[in-house]
């Protein structure tokens, strides 16, 4: 039965569109981050059902589209409509590292499930994908190929797979190990705006203006 077991009046100061929420192994408590288009990340810890707010994390000149938290809790990305990707440290809520998509080539971002690498998905249909430690880009790859909106991401929990769903409704699945695009359909009639893979990477979830959630087979 449903039941809200907390409630946060003026988290941000506008509209909030992202969140992501992990466990902090470090100090093992739970965060959860919060992105608004008030260009501000937040980082909040969840104990004992209480949400406290921890650090606010600024540095975008944009409203913030995504978060994303790595495998361990310790580390933050953000992006931003200003085309920037911005890594946060979890415990100072310091910036640690700034990476440079532009030009308007930053939606949402994915943590791989080593830490390694974050993807980004991109107006033109690409995905980038860049390595944490240095902020450059490894590696790019083109999944529509008519050039459309990516406006979600995410990797498989195994790491073999990365999924995007894009604009016009259409699902690709692209197969990491073999560098190459397994899968392309038709999921929906509207924009995909989130999707999600099941914990053994061999089903995807997706959600979409339409109104609908599908659940595909890898």
């Amino acid at each position: 039965m449903y039941a809200r077991k907390f409630r946060k009046e003026q988290a941000h100061e506008d509209g909030i569109w992202c969140c992501a929420w992990s466990k902090f192994e470090k100090e093992n408590f739970e965060i959860i981050a919060t992105g608004s288009v008030d260009d501000k990340i937040k980082i909040w810890s969840w104990q004992r059902e209480n949400l406290e707010l921890r650090h606010t994390c600024e540095g975008h000149q944009l409203g913030v589209v995504s978060v994303d938290i790595n495998n361990t809790g310790s580390i933050i990305a953000s992006s931003s409509l200003d085309a920037m990707i911005r890594i946060w440290d979890v415990e100072s809520g310091k910036p640690i590292k700034t990476i440079d998509a532009s030009p308007a080539d930053a939606w949402t971002v994915s943590f791989s499930p080593d830490g390694k690498n974050i993807a980004s998905g991109s107006y033109s249909g690409k995905v980038n994908v860049f390595n944490l430690d240095t902020g450059k880009k490894e590696t790019n790859f083109q999944v529509d190929e008519k050039g459309k909106f990516t406006m979600s991401i995410s990797y498989s929990p195994d790491g073999k797979y990365l999924a995007c769903g894009s604009i016009d409704g259409f699902v690709y699945i692209y197969d990491l190990e073999a560098n190459k695009l397994l899968h392309s359909f038709e999921g929906h009639a509207m924009p995909i705006r989130s999707l999600a893979f099941s914990p053994n990477s061999q089903v995807i979830c997706t959600g979409s203006d339409d109104n609908y959630i599908k659940v595909f087979d890898v």
